[in-house]
C-alpha cells in the first residue's frame, strides 16, 4: 500500500458523500426560508462539515488500531474499518495528526461563524466538537449515547448548523428536517455494528447490539426508519415543510425491503451485507430528495 493510500485510507473517502447530502438538506431549509444564500458561507460550512467527518473517521481508525480491535474485526464493505493501519502501522502517527488537524479546521471555521452570528451558535458548536473528539474513546461505551450520537452529528448539528450559519436564525423547519438524517444515520451505524458485536465487546465497547442482541436491535432499526419518514409527513402536515418535500418518501421503497432483510438476516452477516449497502443508499438518497423538495417549493 502506498503512502497516499495510507494517508487517505483512514479518512474513509467513499463514506464522505454522506456529509454533502446532509449539508444540502440544511441549505434546502435555508433557501426555502430565506431565498438569499451567501455561497461563500456555504462553502465554508461544507469544508467544516467534511473536516469534522474526516476527523471522526481518523480518530476512529486510530483508536480502533491502538485498542487491538482492528486486528480481530471481521471486515465488510461497510463495517470493521479500512484495515489500513494493521497493514501500515507506521501511519498511526500520521492518522492521529490528520484527526487533530481536521478537527482544528472545523473549530476555526466554527469560530468564524461565532464571530459572524454571535453566541447563539454555541449550543451547536461546542457539542459538535465534543462529539467528534469523544465518539470513539468514550461514547461507544454507552449504549444510549452510541445509538444517538451519529444522528445528532449528521442531523441536528449539521442540518440546523447549516441553516443557522446561512440565515442567523433557528427554525422548526430545520429541526424537523434534521430528524430525517438523525434517525437514518443512527441506523447507519447501528446496522454497521451487526458484524462487530463480539469483537466490540472484547475491547470494552457497550452499544445497543451488545445490550439487546441482533434481533432486538433490528426492531429498533425498523422503528427509526419509520420515525425518519414520519418526520417528513409531520413536517408537511404542520406546515413547517413544503408539500414537495414529500418526494423524500420515494426512499421508503428501499427502506421497507431493507428493514425486512435486516430483521430476517440479523444473525446471518453474509446475507445481511446487501442490506447494509441498501441502508447506505437510503442515508444518501433521503436527505437529498427532501432537499430537492425544498428547492422545488
Amino acid at each position: 500500500m502506498s503512502y497516499l493510500g495510507g494517508l487517505l485510507g483512514p479518512m474513509r473517502m467513499s463514506f464522505l458523500i454522506l456529509t454533502p447530502a446532509c449539508v444540502l438538506l440544511g441549505l434546502g431549509t435555508a433557501f426555502w426560508s430565506n431565498r438569499e444564500i451567501n455561497w461563500a458561507y456555504f462553502v465554508l460550512i461544507l469544508v467544516g462539515a467534511i473536516s469534522a467527518h474526516i476527523s471522526v473517521n481518523t480518530f476512529n481508525e486510530y483508536f480502533d488500531f491502538k485498542s487491538g480491535l482492528d486486528l480481530i474485526t471481521k471486515r465488510t464493505p461497510f463495517s470493521g474499518g479500512t484495515g489500513t493501519l494493521p497493514k501500515m502501522p507506521g501511519m498511526a502517527g500520521t492518522t492521529i495528526a490528520v484527526a487533530v488537524i481536521t478537527l482544528l479546521i472545523t473549530a476555526i471555521i466554527g469560530l468564524f461563524f461565532l464571530y459572524i452570528r454571535g453566541a447563539a451558535i454555541l449550543p451547536l458548536y461546542i457539542p459538535g466538537l465534543i462529539l467528534v473528539a469523544a465518539y470513539t474513546p468514550w461514547i461507544v461505551r454507552s449504549p444510549f449515547l452510541c445509538l444517538i450520537s451519529p444522528g445528532l452529528g449528521f442531523g441536528p448539528l449539521m442540518v440546523i448548523g447549516t441553516h443557522f450559519c446561512l440565515t442567523g436564525e433557528y427554525s422548526w423547519t430545520s429541526f424537523i428536517a434534521s430528524m430525517v438524517p438523525f434517525f437514518l444515520v443512527n441506523n447507519l451505524l447501528l446496522l454497521n455494528q451487526f458484524p462487530d458485536v463480539e469483537a466490540d465487546k472484547s475491547v470494552g465497547r457497550k452499544h445497543l447490539l451488545i445490550v439487546l442482541g441482533r434481533s432486538g436491535s433490528s426492531l429498533v432499526f425498523g422503528l427509526f426508519l419509520f420515525l425518519a419518514y414520519l418526520s417528513i409527513v409531520l413536517g408537511v402536515v404542520s406546515g413547517y415543510m413544503p408539500r414537495s418535500s414529500l418526494i423524500g418518501l420515494i426512499a421508503v421503497t428501499i427502506a421497507v425491503p431493507t428493514f425486512i432483510g435486516a430483521y430476517r438476516f440479523s444473525n446471518n452477516i453474509e446475507k445481511l451485507i446487501p442490506y447494509m449497502g441498501m441502508n447506505v443508499l437510503i442515508n444518501i438518497l433521503s436527505p437529498i430528495l427532501v432537499a430537492v423538495g425544498f428547492f422545488m417549493a
